[in-house]
């Protein structure tokens, strides 16, 4: 584990805004209706939310999220979240309407280059004091310097009719990102008839894949015979030794998680809902 200063600002504006939609008081602060331009805005409820990472913007650059990226808090004021890559957990103080960012903790799993310049960027974001916006199913956090970070409420995903793009690869015990250059190349989705079809990286596939409880039984798989570079072969083959046979499978919001009795197995992230 690695300390980090970063994911807490999250956890900060979220219990901000949570505390603007207790009921009571009136809302007033000294002139009408409170609707400042800087005031956190709660029309929906924001503790409880998966809030998906959109992008971020430093020095004026937008940077699009990495997939997975994402933050959520519970009822005891407790944040966790991902950069895409690393997970992350974390607390905070508030005081008044300032982001007093403390002391988290995250994995320190290597990523690719991209990723790493993404969580970088995140993390420069959620440190120091924050204001922060909420609108709809949007929430915007801005440090002093004019950074700032996008993010969006997305609803729980279902395993059939969802789009899953792969982000990880694991081998027992060992999580990895996907091989250099193959990030959202691979992805699969479930329909309700039993067939599971998609892209192994490389290759569009289509197979069976019978689920029962927490368990999925991928029959056999079919698939085109192009051949690619290296990268892109090498996540095929490992995606291939995950959808053999019997695993399990666990849904976690919007994270899909594979894993088969040989130990391989991948998580995946929904495809951002749209409204």
């Amino acid at each position: 584990m690695r300390t980090q200063r970063t994911a807490v600002g999250v956890l900060a504006l979220l219990t901000l805004a949570a505390c603007g939609t207790e009921a009571g008081g009136g809302g007033e602060s000294g002139s009408g209706s409170g609707s400042g331009g800087g005031a956190v805005r709660t029309g929906s409820p924001v503790t409880g939310v998966r809030w998906d990472v959109d992008s971020v913007t430093v020095g004026g650059k937008r940077t699009a999220a990495l997939p997975g990226a994402h933050v959520e808090i519970d009822s005891k004021g407790r944040a966790s979240g991902s950069y895409g890559c690393n997970h992350f957990t974390a607390d905070a103080r508030i005081d008044g309407g300032t982001i007093t960012v403390g002391t988290g903790t995250s994995t320190a799993m290597a990523c690719q280059k991209d990723a790493q310049h993404f969580e970088a960027a995140m993390s420069g974001v959620l440190s120091g004091e924050l204001s922060a916006a909420v609108a709809n199913k949007t929430l915007t956090l801005t440090a002093k310097n004019g950074d700032s970070l996008a993010l969006t409420a997305q609803p729980p995903a279902p395993l059939t009719g969802t789009t899953w793009t792969v982000t990880t690869l694991v081998s027992g015990t060992v999580a990895s990102s996907p091989p250099a250059g193959t990030r959202e190349t691979a992805r699969l989705s479930f329909d309700e008839d039993g067939s599971v079809q998609g892209n192994l990286g490389c290759n569009a596939f289509r197979g069976t894949a019978t689920v029962s409880g927490s368990t999925i039984t991928f029959g056999r798989i079919v698939g085109t015979k192009m051949m690619c570079r290296a990268p892109r072969m090498k996540l095929e083959r490992e995606l291939l030794a995950v959808l053999d046979g019997r695993t399990t499978y666990r849904i976690d919001h919007r994270t899909l998680t594979l894993t088969a009795a040989n130990g391989r197995g991948l998580g995946a992230s929904a495809t951002a809902a749209t409204s």
